[in-house]
């Protein structure tokens, strides 16, 4: 896919973080972008950022018939959809004996079976050109865990095995599929886009109080900045050959390698017992 070929890209949740910083520098660099908001309100200011390429379209991704008609929808009205991206998602703090299981299952609705949605939606039109780009929006959250966000973790697990399995589905159709994983960056995850579920256990308080504490104090400083962020997925997008996985940010990096070399120590210390229970006639 050419980098200097004006791209159509659909992004859900444009209104803020990644799919703001992304829509916007897609439109400076001459593309279309159609995104998604949550507010009929917010329609007018987006598609006030480029005129005639920037197109607003209300949906929430949790209302999978919505989906299927806005796709189809924008196919017709405004034109083929070269490059989909999955940014729309909040977190959710919570431990795992405390937080309802509702709240698991609003945050898989979400940032699981919304992304799902969409992608089933896309993929008969890109199936049809034989063309097409995925990315979805993970986390290192996808590949590391941090007590207090057990549910926020199952969901970006979860997108990173489907983005994965997905891409090898698909890359025979000529549509590659990249799973972006970011560290913190400074958008509002951790801000008011965190929905953090109610304290009720005294047991975890000396080790849950601090994180959470120190969660909402790096919220707004953390070492990722959302622009190079935006750069970075459109370059990978943009990309003859895009990578199944992209890790953004040093503490990803840092964590993710961390989580892998853990891995490793404790698959060559178990070996023994793994190759045990091979059947042996």
């Amino acid at each position: 896919m050419s980098a200097t070929a004006p791209l159509t890209l659909f992004i859900t949740g444009v209104s803020s973080g990644f799919g703001k910083e992304l829509a916007r520098l897609a439109l400076a660099e001459g593309h279309r972008v159609i995104g998604t908001v949550r507010q009929a309100g917010a329609v007018g200011a987006f598609e006030a950022e480029a005129p005639g390429r920037a197109f607003a379209r209300v949906l929430d991704v949790t209302d999978t018939e919505a989906v299927f008609a806005t796709v189809a929808e924008v196919e017709a009205a405004v034109g083929a959809i070269d490059v989909l991206v999955n940014n729309a998602g909040y977190g959710l703090e919570g431990l795992i004996e405390e937080t309802p299981i509702a709240e698991l299952i609003r945050q898989m609705d979400t940032n699981v079976y919304g992304a799902v949605a969409m992608i089933q939606a896309v993929l008969p039109f890109m199936r049809a050109r034989r063309k097409g780009r995925i990315l979805n929006i993970t986390s290192m959250a996808g590949f590391t865990t941090f007590p207090g966000l057990g549910f926020y973790h199952a969901s970006k697990f979860a997108l990173e095995g489907i983005s994965e399995t997905l891409g090898k589905e698909v890359k025979h159709l000529g549509i590659h599929v990249t799973a972006v994983a970011p560290g913190g960056f400074r958008t509002d995850w951790a801000g008011r886009s965190m929905i953090r579920a109610e304290r009720k256990i005294g047991d975890y308080d000396q080790l849950f109080d601090p994180l959470r504490q120190a969660r909402r104090e790096r919220s707004g400083k953390q070492v990722g900045d959302p622009k190079k962020a935006a750069r970075a997925m459109l370059t990978a997008m943009t990309s003859d050959n895009p990578p199944a996985h992209l890790l953004l940010g040093s503490d990803a990096w840092a964590r993710v390698s961390e989580k892998i070399a853990a891995l490793e120590a404790d698959m060559a210390a178990w070996k023994d017992l793994t190759l045990s229970t091979d059947a042996t006639d």
